[in-house]
């Protein structure tokens, strides 16, 4: 099926906005997303909606225009209406895309949104946002990003923070790269909303939990 005009529009937006990121949240991440968000879309039972799938595919590709290292703010939030506006997106569309943006983050599920109203489309976006924050790619993006950060790899002393609050889990600096696996990434397989995310993090948590334990065994010296 040819892209539309707005799509491709999208597209061009989010390769402007976040040319300057580092890899751990770039336009391929954007992408990414966008590939698995449709395919989990047409998995679920999405196909035959094309206004389900528009919905679906303008949601994961604006979903963090606006993001400069995880942290938004109002002007930028702006970007995304302004642009859908622009693109003559109708405003029942355009109400949708912005919920799901709004609300599909992991800070806004702890601080105590609920999932229980939120739609189809939503439950596609937000999974495939998850999966790409777990598996093989998730391993890459999570040391990517504490690079970037210049965070501590790993201190045995420093223990995963349980129970978090939405500020504690802001407060970046009390986390180490390692321990953020343990304070999010591994707690995003029971938190998906589709069947079809399900089970597709059931592989990607797998290949998580195996790659920390290799990882601990190495640096205590006994691999």
């Amino acid at each position: 099926m040819a892209k539309s005009e707005t799509v491709r529009n999208a597209e061009r937006l989010v390769e402007v906005m976040m040319k300057d990121n580092d890899a751990s949240h770039d336009a391929a991440h954007v992408f990414r997303v966008r590939d698995l968000a449709l395919s989990l879309a047409h998995e679920e039972g999405l196909s035959s909606s094309p206004i389900s799938l528009e919905i679906v595919e303008l949601a994961a590709l604006l979903h963090d225009i606006g993001e400069c290292f995880l942290f938004r703010n109002a002007s930028e939030d702006k970007i995304v209406e302004d642009f859908l506006e622009k693109e003559g997106v109708d405003m029942d569309k355009s109400s949708k895309i912005l919920s799901i943006i709004k609300e599909m983050g992991f800070k806004e599920e702890i601080g105590g949104i609920k999932s229980d109203s939120h739609t189809l489309e939503f439950g596609v976006v937000q999974d495939a946002d998850r999966l790409d924050a777990i598996g093989a790619i998730g391993i890459a993006r999570c040391f990517t990003f504490g690079g970037s950060r210049n965070r501590v790899l790993h201190d045995p002393n420093i223990q995963p923070r349980s129970d978090l609050s939405k500020d504690q889990y802001m407060n970046k600096n009390e986390q180490t790269t390692v321990n953020h696996f343990h304070e999010k990434l591994l707690k995003l397989k029971d938190l998906m909303k589709t069947k079809s995310g399900k089970k597709r993090a059931e592989k990607r948590h797998k290949f998580m939990e195996e790659f920390l334990k290799e990882f601990y065994q190495e640096w205590a010296g006994k691999a």
